[in-house]
């Protein structure tokens, strides 16, 4: 980390007046705080973190200082190593800051199928901890284990389910299994039995006592009624007519309350119905004009429940927990047991092609099997369907999904709002920005809305991925309509001042400066860097190069030297006199 990257994070805390969720800063002059091995294990157990030892919080981060930055900065590389279990190696550096000196550790995130990481002097239960908000929470034990499971494949939905046999599944739906798997794979299933393709796919598994029975998968995928032997895994679906789910003044509690039961694919069917029962319409706007439309689009509906049923956490402590379907007047959210599995993570949650299955032998056979009275099966199993509830919901015009993983569980909510409405089209038009991509509009009406965006929500909200999200980022700070504050990975953005006034009282937005008087006024007769010339007129890097590009492109300027990439290029005008003269 440079000292300028520093001086940046620390001015956030001071403007933000508290930690962050991946900055933790704490005094420490003289010995590292028992809380340190806390920290380590949440940052590493999260999505990794920098601790800053030397600064004090209860004064406003003012910077203290570390006695012994050098013993202090081994004692904190000791600690990672020998007392943290997998061991950790940070990047641990002293800095010169404000007068004092400071520890600064960058602490990497540890690898799921490695977690969790933990003290060893406390143990794996007592000393796992997990980040949340600006502060370490402990691990329960029922966390732990959804942890260890992602070290490996679970195999919870291929276990034999007691005093189970085929009497308990649909015929019907099993003899469409078969008949679809000797037809997609011939290779494996064509020449077998009945009795033998049900073994193959594991619906038919041997159990603990040696006897062959039903597999957990196979009973939830074709049984008749598996809450008969796992009451609690179905869904409960509530509509509470208020949005902070209380009663209306008459008492109403709930405008409607059903309990979803049997086996994935009528689940599936019968979710999907209640949640439309209690939709209505809305109008868009579209190319063509208006068009009225459901709440919420039908495939975001499908591949959220879906994902729901087919990803829960089958394990023996998550048995007793139902999913979750709650619907209020500004918002759906579907709540899941157990986190995101294996490699994917928040970041990667919408990436073409990434897809972990908790539950594999589940899934497998869901490919097969068709959602009651229609021809598609239950699940794909491509990893697309996080995309295509992202896309469908921006077809829309609707604000994107938000995704929670909290270890213990997985939770989605579908806001019940217009993202791109009429107002904010027009508002958008009114910025007289040409060549804007769809995303980055859905950028700006998200900021319009006074939310906070940063290079993961950006791709959350849009789809695209990492590189693009930084480009289309950093072209519209570019154009002046938004601002960054930090760098990085702590990189924040906003609408300038102006933007928001007109946001706040709906008038269209003033023109934009034209910055090319500006900078050639700042060049004059001199050969000066992007850097210099940022320096001179007040104006951001971002917003500096685009216009040397387009008075490049203009013949008004001329490069010196190196490629326009690179921090040694320096820029002069090409003529004298003043081509663009103030209005």
């Amino acid at each position: 980390m440079l000292d300028g990257e520093l001086a940046e994070i620390v001015g956030n805390l001071r403007a933000l007046g508290g930690d962050i969720t991946d900055v933790e800063v704490k005094a420490s002059r003289t010995e590292l705080p028992k809380s340190t091995r806390e920290t380590l294990s949440a940052f590493a157990n999260t999505h990794g973190g920098v601790l800053i030892l030397g600064l004090d919080e209860t004064k406003g981060f003012a910077p203290t200082g570390v006695r012994d930055p050098t013993r202090l900065s081994s004692d904190l590389a000791a600690l990672c190593s020998a007392d943290m279990e997998p061991a950790l190696r940070p990047l641990i550096r002293i800095h010169d800051f404000e007068g004092v000196k400071l520890v600064v550790a960058e602490i990497p995130e540890v690898d799921p199928s490695r977690r969790p990481c933990f003290y060893r002097g406390a143990g794996m239960t007592k000393g796992s901890f997990v980040r949340v908000g600006d502060g370490d929470r402990r691990l329960s034990s029922y966390e732990v284990q959804v942890m260890l499971s992602s070290r490996g494949q679970p195999r919870e939905d291929e276990q034999g389910v007691p005093g189970t046999g085929l009497d308990l599944l649909d015929p019907a739906a099993v003899e469409s299994l078969i008949t679809r798997l000797r037809v997609s794979r011939p290779y494996a299933f064509k020449d077998l039995d009945r009795h033998d393709v049900l073994r193959r796919a594991k619906v038919l598994v041997t159990g603990t006592d040696g006897l062959e029975t039903l597999s957990l998968a196979g009973l939830l995928a074709l049984g008749s009624y598996p809450q008969e032997h796992f009451p609690q895994l179905m869904i409960s679906f509530v509509y509470y007519p208020l949005s902070s789910g209380d009663a209306l003044a008459g008492g109403t509690r709930f405008l409607d309350n059903l309990t979803v039961e049997g086996p994935v694919p009528v689940m599936v069917r019968d979710a999907l119905a209640a949640i439309r029962r209690n939709m209505s319409r809305r109008a868009v706007i579209t190319g063509m004009g208006r068009e009225d439309i459901w709440e919420y689009p039908e495939t975001a509906l499908r591949e959220a429940v879906v994902n729901a049923l087919v990803h829960r956490d089958l394990s023996s402590a998550a048995r007793g927990t139902q999913i979750q379907i709650e619907m209020y007047p500004d918002r759906l959210t579907i709540r899941s047991p157990g986190g995101l599995f294996g490699p994917v993570t928040l970041d990667s949650l919408a990436d073409e092609g990434i897809s972990s299955a908790r539950n594999a032998t589940l899934m497998k056979i869901l490919e097969e099997v068709t959602v009651p009275g229609e021809t598609r099966t239950v699940c794909e199993n491509r990893g697309s369907g996080i995309r295509a509830m992202v896309a469908s919901l921006l077809a829309a015009g609707m604000s994107p999904p938000q995704f929670d993983d909290r270890v213990s569980s997985f939770v989605v909510t579908i806001p019940n709002h217009a993202l791109l409405s009429e107002e904010t089209v027009r508002w958008v038009e009114s910025l007289g920005a040409s060549g804007l991509t769809d995303s980055q509009c859905v950028a700006l009406a998200m900021l319009r809305d006074s939310e906070v965006l940063d290079n993961r929500s950006y791709r959350g909200a849009t789809g695209v991925d990492s590189r693009v999200a930084t480009a289309e980022l950093q072209d519209l700070v570019a154009r002046e309509l938004l601002i960054q504050s930090g760098a990085r990975r702590w990189a924040r953005y906003e609408l300038p001042p102006r933007l928001l006034r007109s946001a706040a009282v709906g008038a269209p937005v003033s023109s934009r400066a034209d910055r090319r008087p500006q900078l050639l006024e700042a060049l004059g007769d001199e050969t000066l860097s992007r850097a210099e010339l940022a320096t001179r007129t007040g104006l951001g890097d971002q917003v500096v190069r685009r216009w040397l590009s387009i008075m490049r492109e203009e013949g008004v300027v001329e490069l010196v030297g190196s490629s326009p990439r690179s921090r040694d290029a320096r820029y002069r005008r090409v003529q004298q006199g003043s081509l663009f003269p103030p209005s």
